[in-house]
């Protein structure tokens, strides 16, 4: 299955212990990089979190954002601890009573102190397990629309293979009338120029024409490479780097094919191989 390695995803999870939301951006890389931004209180989860994305992407640059937003109070009134708060009143008065310079007692100092306010405390590995399912849900929907993607890009380059086929095709079936073309010309020119030359002479430099101008065999691997590639396409695994070198491959056969050209229209379809094949490998700089 082709996979790109452009995508986009986004999670909102709301749980009692505060709203969660995961954004990953991905693009194309030669390795797997990912990079994150995580609140301080999440930083226990790095490892596992990287292992997550490890397991299920092979290759690409991966921007990962986790924003967590605490639950907010509905109860207007503060929860404190009464019995606490009138120990430190008792105590207060007492100070006071033991000291010549008294002074009123501050409530809110009192509420200020540690313990006397009930903070309400999150359940972290509640929280982080939410953490982990949100992002695993992510990351499903990273590599869903990675996978719509590649199922474009993969059609594009079976198109554009058909194209080379077709191409491969139709200079095979020129090259017979080409080198007769050829041969003509040769013998026009020699007639041309009044040259006493012999006829197994001139069907050794007809020979000589055809042998350098064969292009049987840059057909024939033109035509397995692209063979192979629709081959690799169907491959359950990153195959980005396959593709790559294969595009290689068929570049310098349609090279070859362009060098060997003794006519215009040869000359054309190299040119044309090349398009085409330029076209597939920068599509293909972005498949996994």
């Amino acid at each position: 299955m082709t996979l790109s390695m452009t995508a986009f995803a986004r999670q909102e999870r709301q749980t009692e212990q505060g709203d969660i939301t995961w954004e990953i951006r991905s693009v194309n890389h030669r390795n797997l990089e990912v990079a994150l931004r995580l609140e301080d209180k999440f930083r226990p989860l790095e490892m596992q979190i990287r292992k997550l994305f490890n397991d299920k992407l092979g290759r690409g640059k991966i921007d990962a954002v986790l924003r967590y937003k605490a639950p907010e109070q509905h109860n207007a009134s503060v929860d404190f601890d009464p019995n606490l708060a009138k120990a430190l009143i008792e105590s207060c008065g007492q100070l006071a009573q033991m000291s010549e310079r008294s002074a009123p007692i501050d409530m809110l100092q009192v509420l200020q102190w540690p313990g006397v306010i009930k903070s309400e405390t999150l359940d972290q590995t509640t929280l982080n397990k939410a953490v982990m399912a949100s992002l695993n849900e992510a990351v499903q929907e990273l590599i869903a629309t990675r996978q719509t993607e590649g199922a474009a890009l993969e059609q594009m380059i079976t198109q554009r293979c058909d194209e080379i086929d077709a191409i491969a095709n139709e200079t095979r079936r020129q090259m017979p009338d080409i080198l007769q073309q050829q041969r003509q010309r040769l013998a026009e020119k020699v007639a041309e120029l009044n040259v006493n030359l012999e006829p197994e002479r001139l069907e050794q430099e007809i020979v000589l024409l055809a042998q350098k101008s064969d292009v049987a065999e840059e057909l024939d691997r033109l035509q397995s490479h692209i063979v192979e590639v629709k081959n690799v396409l169907q491959r359950n695994e990153p195959i980005g780097r396959r593709l790559d070198f294969l595009m290689q491959e068929l570049n310098r056969e349609a090279n070859t094919l362009g060098s060997k050209s003794i006519d215009i229209e040869t000359t054309r379809h190299s040119v044309d191989l090349k398009v085409l094949i330029e076209q597939m490998r920068e599509q293909i700089q972005n498949i996994e």
